[in-house]
């Protein structure tokens, strides 16, 4: 048990019970606690298999290639469409986590044996992604900006693409595409500082 994750459930408002619950489960199995991106996560050989979140309407236990695994009791839940390697198991009360007690264990056992295994999600390419009309123009009319979007790694690609294509309005995305253009000639990320 990692300190850093005692205090991080010790400050938790919400969902207290059930991250301990969830702790409990998956440190039945062997995996190496610590905190990454601020939760709970659990890893083997480094690698990160298991991770415990808190969101507003549930919590849930997140398999990190939960896309390779199988699911026979059908639990896994993909988050978005854009996710494509992460798999949730969702949760609303305590009761819920204590009734798949020998399920969850069984699926973090199976997430251990795809991240023992060396399996890799096929990833989408970045050019299977929508790329929204506006930034298309951008990108014809500006062989600056297509050449530094092409430096770009395929996530930080991936990330610009889904952030201007997700706004539902022409004008919202011309906003976000204008905002993001000198991160882009800078050969930043959208997240990046």
């Amino acid at each position: 048990m990692n300190p850093k994750v005692d205090a991080y459930i010790s400050k938790l408002d919400k969902w207290h019970e059930e991250t301990e619950k969830l702790r409990a489960i998956v440190l039945e199995c062997p995996v190496t606690e610590v905190l990454k991106w601020g939760v709970p996560c659990y890893t083997v050989d480094d690698k990160n298999v298991v991770l415990i979140h808190g969101f507003k309407e549930y919590c849930a236990l997140l398999f990190v290639k939960g896309a390779l695994m199988k699911d026979p009791k059908g639990i896994l839940v993909q988050q978005t469409e854009n996710v494509q390697s992460a798999r949730q198991v969702r949760f609303t009360s305590l009761q819920e986590i204590v009734k798949l007690r020998a399920t969850l264990k069984t699926y973090v056992r199976a997430a251990i044996d795809v991240e023992k295994a060396g399996l890799k999600v096929q990833r989408k390419s970045t050019d299977e992604f929508e790329v929204a009309e506006e930034f298309q123009s951008r990108l014809d009319k500006l062989p600056k900006l297509k050449k530094a979007f092409e430096a770009l790694t395929p996530g930080r690609q991936r990330a610009y693409l889904l952030h201007f294509s997700s706004a539902k309005q022409s004008k919202t995305r011309e906003a976000r595409i204008d905002k993001c253009l000198p991160l882009i000639l800078e050969g930043k990320g959208l997240n990046d500082e």
